[in-house]
């Protein structure tokens, strides 16, 4: 009998350090200075700068994709996921006011693909890039048995922090403030489970350029919009921030609402892109499922003291962001109101 090795049971750390080095230079390309050591070591080494805050407090999230992947595999095109990856997590931490300082990616995989996984790493850093965090390590791990040999999943960490004065948690709230919907960039990362349902194999490739458009990340556009309403108004303009994700209209608003109040959203106030009426026309999907699963068009929430409801969208669009009232606080404790 021959000896059996590690990477005749499928798991090759000679492929898997080569990967490493192949993807230093692309990590590197996010980091400052705060990141003091490069990826390959125990632990990601990043000096916080804490006398440049009053009272900072740190904010996480851990997110990943989900089965958008099964569609990037089946299109062969993995460079847009990893920003994905980021925009879930950097997106979700933005709510709460916070700025991203640092990143963490998991990958898992059948067979470590050099090329794959380097265009899906180039992803993260592009995304990481795009919202001003540096990607301080990661783990690839190589799992036969666990996946087939063209499958991976990704999960990825964030760190971020904010002032605690600054905190956006929806404290102040009040009756008939404005819901401001901002423009997503497609489906971003939700309902894809659904759409597989929807689609055929071949109808997939077809539309895969749509579909695999990538997460909206609204990190540094949202933290602009927030140092220029502060300083124009000498108040808070924003009182709370939905990332439009699973569970959509009907979950992921009214958690940023205190209890006593309900939202109204008026669902004709903002243009739906062509994909989300194909899928609801192709899968039969009644309105009211299409908008607890997927975000129809609007990839972030904010709410607004209706005064500042103007000023809020004239500023969006000068960042260049489209955007809409598209509906209000409304006085039924905990009701999520659809009106057509």
């Amino acid at each position: 009998m021959k000896q059996l090795t590690y990477k005749k049971s499928g798991v090759d750390v000679k492929a898997a350090n080569i990967f490493v080095q192949n993807i230093k230079k692309i990590v590197k390309s996010t980091q400052g200075r705060n990141v003091l050591a490069n990826i390959g070591g125990f632990g990601g080494l990043f000096q916080f700068e804490a006398g440049k805050y009053k009272n900072p407090v740190l904010v996480s999230s851990t997110d990943g994709v989900g089965t958008k992947l099964k569609l990037a595999i089946l299109a062969n095109k993995h460079d847009t996921v990893g920003i994905d990856l980021v925009g879930m997590n950097v997106n979700d931490i933005l709510c709460c006011g916070a700025s991203p300082l640092l990143f963490l990616d998991y990958i898992a995989c059948g067979k470590l693909n050099n090329s794959v996984l380097t265009d899906v790493v180039s992803g993260i850093a592009k995304g990481c890039r795009m919202s001003g965090c540096s990607l301080v390590g990661g783990e690839t791990a190589e799992m036969p048995g666990m996946y087939k040999a063209d499958d991976y999943d990704l999960a990825g960490f964030c760190l971020g922090v904010v002032e605690r004065d600054k905190i956006i948690d929806g404290s102040n709230i009040r009756l008939k403030d404005t819901l401001i919907g901002i423009e997503s960039n497609g489906l971003h990362s939700n309902g894809f489970s659904l759409v597989r349902k929807v689609f055929a194999s071949g109808e997939l490739k077809k539309y895969s350029a749509e579909l695999l458009k990538p997460t909206r990340i609204y990190v540094k556009s949202i933290l602009e919009l927030l140092r220029v309403t502060s300083y124009e108004l000498r108040v808070p303009v924003i009182k709370g921030i939905a990332h439009i994700t699973g569970g959509a209209f009907f979950d992921k608003i009214i958690r940023v609402v205190p209890k006593k109040f309900g939202i109204k959203v008026y669902y004709d106030t903002w243009p739906v892109p062509d994909i989300f009426k194909l899928i609801q026309k192709k899968g039969k999907i009644a309105s009211n499922e299409m908008l607890k699963t997927f975000n129809m068009g609007i990839g972030l929430v904010l709410v607004v003291d209706h005064k500042y409801t103007t000023l809020t969208i004239r500023r969006l669009f000068d960042l260049g962001l489209k955007s809409w009232a598209i509906g209000e606080i409304a006085a039924n404790s905990g009701k999520v109101e659809i009106i057509n």
